[in-house]
């Protein structure tokens, strides 16, 4: 395969990985892809963080869905993010089901998958199982760590845990900690899984997963990936397929439909227990914590350079967050650059077609 596309890799490597909750894997598995080439001198690599429900497919195709990479439109040929410049790295998080060790992996140990045994990750875990990857892949330092929403967490936590193997850091609709709201969303979509019969406690065959709870648990968080000027714009309180409401509970409304579909596409390309471990980490999220809650103190040793952005319609992580982060930047003396962009998408909007975000990455990367 062409080395400027993406090249789907496992690697395991050896060896105890610690986690911050006090545990240990005897081994760590990671799933990733790559494009580009590295450089002779190591020095173009770049790192694209995925959100909860995303994975390492960020600019080809899934191999589940079908669907075209989930950052297409800023990773790739003439993009901000091009191959022909960088070598860009996406790895599935830790805790992960696209390949990466999680609770649907098989413990070593037992030959069993480790379901609910699986131990509380962190996004600090994810940033350190990222680190190794690096390591293998002879990648000393990144000239710059990208992501958004959870990506952006991890992109804030390699200035934070890494801060002498990252030039640049591009954190997008995101926050340095996440918030008692974010938490409640998060423990309804779990309460939905775990009250699933099919879970089973976690011991669900991968044939017979909870699909309706998970179906709930997505459909419960994507209304937060937007906004209401933009369901009122696309839905509003259209009829679906009908000329009047049936006095029933069917789909009546597009919007039901719409949620409907969204949950039940997600049962088949996501694993419930994975979903019940990646939200509990970003609920742990807050990188003031090992810092007296000084979010300046825990920059202090931060050698990058940071862009923040945020969107007018985002009520998931709004402005408010981004500018917190900001302020903590001016306090610790980091050079940072911040927007905020005018969206009505809400959080979904650094997925979506966002012109305005791509020429601010593209400026700040060749800065």
């Amino acid at each position: 395969m062409d080395a400027r596309f993406g090249l789907d890799k496992h690697v395991t490597l050896p060896g105890d990985f610690a986690l911050a909750g006090g545990a240990v894997l005897p081994e760590l598995t990671i799933a990733y892809e790559t494009y580009g080439r590295l450089n002779a001198n190591a020095s173009n690599a770049i790192l694209i963080c995925h959100a909860l429900t995303g994975d390492q497919y960020v600019a080809s195709t899934h191999p589940m869905t079908g669907k075209p990479g989930w950052w297409q439109r800023l990773v790739g040929a003439n993009k901000p993010v091009d191959p022909e410049d960088y070598f860009i790295i996406c790895a599935n998080v830790l805790g992960g089901c696209m390949g990466s060790s999680g609770p649907a992996s098989i413990d070593p140990r037992g030959g069993r998958p480790y379901a609910m045994a699986f131990p509380v990750i962190t996004i600090s875990d994810m940033v350190a199982a990222q680190a190794r990857l690096l390591d293998h892949l002879g990648v000393a330092r990144l000239a710059a760590v990208i992501g958004g929403s959870m990506g952006g967490m991890q992109a804030l936590s390699w200035a934070v845990q890494y801060p002498d193997r990252v030039g640049k850091v591009v954190a997008i609709a995101s926050a340095a900690r996440h918030s008692a709201q974010n938490i409640a969303f998060h423990e309804v979509g779990r309460q939905a899984i775990m009250a699933d019969p099919m879970w089973a406690g976690g011991d669900y065959a991968p044939d017979a997963p909870p699909a309706a709870g998970l179906a709930v648990a997505r459909m419960a968080a994507h209304i937060t990936y937007l906004s209401e000027e933009g369901l009122t714009e696309k839905f509003g309180r259209r009829l679906q397929d009908r000329a009047a409401v049936s006095f029933g509970f069917d789909a009546d409304f597009q919007v039901e439909s719409y949620l409907r579909h969204q949950g039940l596409s997600f049962v088949e390309r996501f694993d419930a227990n994975s979903y019940l471990y990646i939200t509990r980490a970003m609920d742990y999220f807050d990188l003031a914590n090992t810092h007296d809650g000084n979010l300046a103190r825990a920059f202090a040793a931060a050698r990058c350079r940071f862009c923040l952005v945020s969107f007018t319609s985002d009520w998931l992580y709004p402005t408010t967050e981004s500018r917190r982060i900001v302020r903590a930047l001016n306090a610790a003396g980091a050079p940072v650059s911040f927007v905020e962009l005018e969206s009505p998408f809400g959080h979904d909007a650094f997925l979506l077609d966002a012109p305005e975000m791509n020429r601010v990455i593209s400026g700040f990367l060749s800065a």
